[in-house]
């Protein structure tokens, strides 16, 4: 009888080890992901460069290279970066967000610095029409003998 005891204490402490190994697998598959895309500066270095007295080349060498350049007028920098989590399946959530805009005047010397964060976010819809294009509209005839002859010596 001692034996038939002692496997079914042997058993129970497995079955609790194995309960408790898959209450703690439950638990962590349930953390959420946190990812952290872009380039944030240093809060220190940067509070560097708002002083003034920086040009283009010392920004680069206290911050390094901006996200983004404006397009229309080179004197804006851009420098982005995203905090996001995801909970399991669900869509990921932008949990942090921040721009730094760092302003040069007409001689490259910084003249205004801003930090934008989350708040100041806007959702911005993709249009939904499409761009036409010229040319022609190949049927599947076309292009499986469009190239038949061309290609001989």
């Amino acid at each position: 009888m001692s034996v038939n005891m002692r496997m079914n204490d042997g058993s129970s402490g497995l079955l609790r080890v194995c309960a408790w190994s898959a209450v703690v697998l439950m638990l962590t598959a349930c953390a959420p992901r946190i990812e952290t895309s872009g380039n944030l500066p240093d809060p220190e270095r940067l509070a560097e460069i708002s002083d003034g007295g920086f040009g283009r080349e010392e920004v680069l060498e206290v911050l390094g290279s901006p996200s983004s350049v404006a397009a229309l007028e080179g004197e804006v920098w851009y420098y982005i970066s995203k905090r996001t989590e995801t909970l399991a399946f669900f869509e990921p959530e932008v949990s942090d967000q921040q721009v730094v805009i760092i302003r040069f005047d007409e001689k490259g010397m910084v003249s205004k610095v801003e930090t934008l964060g989350l708040e100041q976010a806007r959702a911005i819809e993709p249009a939904e029409r499409e761009t036409p294009t010229a040319g022609n509209e190949l049927t599947l005839f076309d292009q499986l003998i469009g190239n038949l002859g061309r290609f001989n010596k």
